[in-house]
C-alpha cells in the first residue's frame, strides 16, 4: 500500500466495499522502526526528567524552591502548547508522499536535540535571578518543540495500522525504546558527565553536562531518523478537502476531550502513572546519594530497574492476548501500588529497596506501553463518534495529561527538597531524607491506586468493544452513517 493511498482524500465508501482491512497485518520491521522513535526521544526527554533538577539545583546554585517553580509553570505552558501543535498538524493541507505525521516529526526532532543542549547550559557571568529566567526560556522553547516532535509521532501509529495485534505490538515497541533510553540515560548519563569533568565540580561540572547532553542528544535524532525512514502512513484515511474542511480551534479541542468517553479516562489515568513514574526517575539520584550514601548505586539501580522492566514490556503482547488491555493495566497499577508502599515503610536497604522499586517500575512500565495502544483505539472510536478523524488533535489532548503530570512529578520532587530543608551537596537532615524516601515510594504507591481504580471503573473501551468499532471504520461507516457522505454530527454521549 503506498503512502500516497495512505494520505489522499477518499471519496464516500459504497455499502460493502472496504477502506482497510483490520485483519491484515504490517511487516514486522515497520513496527520495530516505530519504536526507535521513543528510543529517540528519551534520549532527550528522560535527561530533562531525570538530571535538570539535579543540574540546577547543585551545579547552577537555583534554590530548589526555585526549580519547583520553573518545572510547575514551564510544564503546565507545555500542556497547553499541545492543542496548538495538535491543531497546526490536523490542518496540514497538501500532504505529501512522506504523509501527513512523518516529516513532521524529523525536522520537529532535530530542533528539539539543539534545545536538548541548550537546557543544560548555563552561561557564566549570570546572577541569580539571571540563570532563573534563562532556565524558564530555554525550557519553555524546549517544550514547544517537544509538543511538535512528540504530536506527530504519537498520531502516526494510528495510521500505521488498525489491527489490534499491530497496535499491541507497536506499544510493545514503543515502550522498550523508551524504557530502553530511559536504561541508558539512567545508567551512562552521570557516569559520563563525571568523566567528562573529571569529578569536579563548578564550571567543569555544567562542561560535564553540557557535552554529555550533547551526545544524547545527536544519538536521538539519529533514532528518529530509523523511525522516519522505516515506518509508512498505511491506513486509508478519509481527508474533508475544499470547503467541507475546517480549520480546528481551541472549541474542537474541548469537544475531543469532553464527547470522547475512553479518551477522557486515559487522560485522567495518565495524570497519576507519569507523575509516579517521572518522580521516581527525578528522586532516585537523591535516593543514592543521600538515603543509600553512595551515588554510584544510581546507575547501577537504574540498570537493574530499567532492565527488568525491559523484560516486562515484552510481555505486553503475550499478556493483552490472554487478558485483554484493560485487565491487564489494572492489575499491573495494583502490584505497582503494593510494591511502593512496601518500600516506603520498610526500613532503608539497599537490598529490600532495589527489589521492591525493580517490581513496582516493572509493574508501572507495562500499562504505560499498552496506553500507547490504547490512545490509538481512542482516536479510532473519536472517528466512529464524530464522523471526523483528528489524529493529532486527540494525541494533543492526551499528552495534554502528560504534560501536567509531568509538572505535577515537578512540583511533588523540587517541592519536597525544599519543605524538607534539602541543601545541596551536604549531609542531610532526617526530615529530608524521609521527604526523599517519601516522594521516592510513597508518592508512586499512591498515584497507582488511583490509577487502577481509573482504568478498571471509567474506561469501558475493552477489545470486543474496539473489534467492533473496528469492523465499522474498516467499511468506512461511522455511528450516524458513512464517512464523507454527509456532514458528521458530534454527539452528546460518551
Amino acid at each position: 500500500m503506498s503512502e500516497e493511498a495512505a494520505t489522499s482524500p477518499k471519496p464516500a465508501v459504497k455499502d460493502g466495499e472496504m477502506m482497510n482491512d483490520s485483519s491484515k497485518r504490517i511487516p514486522t520491521r515497520e513496527k520495530i522502526a516505530y519504536g526507535f522513535g521513543d528510543f529517540g526521544n528519551g534520549f532527550m526527554f528522560d535527561l530533562g526528567q531525570a538530571y535538570l533538577t539535579k543540574f540546577w539545583i547543585d551545579a547552577c546554585g537555583i534554590g530548589a524552591g526555585a526549580v519547583a517553580g520553573i518545572f510547575a509553570f514551564t510544564k503546565i505552558f507545555d500542556a497547553f502548547m499541545d492543542p496548538i501543535a495538535g491543531s497546526v498538524i490536523d490542518n496540514r493541507k497538501n500532504i505529501g508522499k512522506r504523509g501527513k505525521f512523518r516529516p513532521v516529526m524529523m525536522i520537529s526532532a532535530i530542533i528539539l536535540g539543539i534545545m536538548t543542549v541548550v537546557t543544560f547550559t548555563m552561561p557564566s557571568g549570570l546572577t541569580g535571578v539571571q540563570k532563573i529566567i534563562y532556565a524558564y526560556a530555554a525550557y519553555m522553547i524546549w517544550g514547544l518543540v517537544y509538543s511538535f516532535t512528540n504530536d506527530p509521532y504519537g498520531s502516526l501509529a494510528s495510521v500505521m495500522s488498525r489491527n489490534s495485534q499491530d497496535r499491541s505490538f507497536m506499544a510493545t515497541s514503543r515502550q522498550v525504546g523508551s524504557v530502553g533510553a530511559q536504561f541508558i540515560a539512567g545508567v551512562a548519563f552521570i557516569p559520563l558527565m563525571g568523566l567528562i569533568a573529571n569529578g569536579n565540580t563548578g564550571v567543569k561540572e555544567e562542561h560535564g553536562y553540557f557535552w554529555a547532553a550533547a551526545v544524547f542528544a545527536v544519538i536521538g535524532i539519529c533514532m528518529f531518523a530509523v523511525c522516519y525512514l522505516g515506518t509508512k502512513e498505511n491506513v486509508k484515511v478519509h481527508r474533508a478537502t475544499g470547503e467541507a474542511a475546517k480549520k480546528e480551534g481551541f472549541k474542537d479541542y474541548i469537544k475531543v476531550i469532553f464527547k470522547n468517553g475512553p479518551l477522557g479516562a486515559l487522560i485522567l489515568m495518565t495524570l497519576f502513572t507519569i507523575s509516579a513514574m517521572n518522580t521516581n526517575n527525578q528522586m532516585m539520584v537523591f535516593y543514592a546519594q543521600y538515603n543509600l550514601g553512595n551515588i554510584g548505586l544510581q546507575p547501577i539501580i537504574n540498570a537493574v530497574m530499567m532492565g527488568c522492566s525491559i523484560v516486562g514490556v515484552f510481555m505486553i503482547p503475550t499478556l493483552t492476548k490472554h487478558f485483554g488491555q484493560k485487565r491487564t493495566a489494572m492489575w499491573s497499577f495494583v502490584v505497582g501500588a503494593v510494591a511502593n508502599l512496601l518500600n516506603y515503610f520498610l526500613p532503608s536497604n539497599v537490598i529490600t529497596f532495589v527489589v521492591l522499586v525493580t517490581i513496582g517500575y516493572t509493574a508501572l512500565a507495562i500499562p504505560n506501553g499498552i496506553t500507547w495502544a490504547m490512545v490509538s483505539n481512542a482516536i479510532d472510536f473519536g472517528e466512529w463518534r464524530s464522523g471526523v478523524r483528528k489524529e493529532a488533535i486527540t494525541y494533543a489532548a492526551f499528552n495534554f495529561s502528560r504534560k501536567i503530570a509531568q509538572s505535577l512529578a515537578a512540583l511533588v520532587s523540587a517541592g519536597v527538597l525544599a519543605l524538607t530543608g534539602y541543601v545541596a551537596n551536604a549531609t542531610q537532615t532526617p526530615r529530608a531524607l524521609n521527604g526523599i524516601k517519601a516522594a521516592m515510594t510513597l508518592y508512586p504507591g499512591l498515584c497507582l491506586i488511583i490509577a487502577a481504580i481509573v482504568i478498571g471503573f471509567l474506561y469501558k473501551l475493552d477489545d470486543k468493544r474496539f473489534g467492533e468499532i473496528a469492523n465499522d471504520l474498516d467499511h468506512g461507516r461511522w455511528e450516524g452513517g458513512k464517512i464523507g457522505e454527509s456532514k458528521a454530527t458530534d454527539k452528546d454521549k460518551n
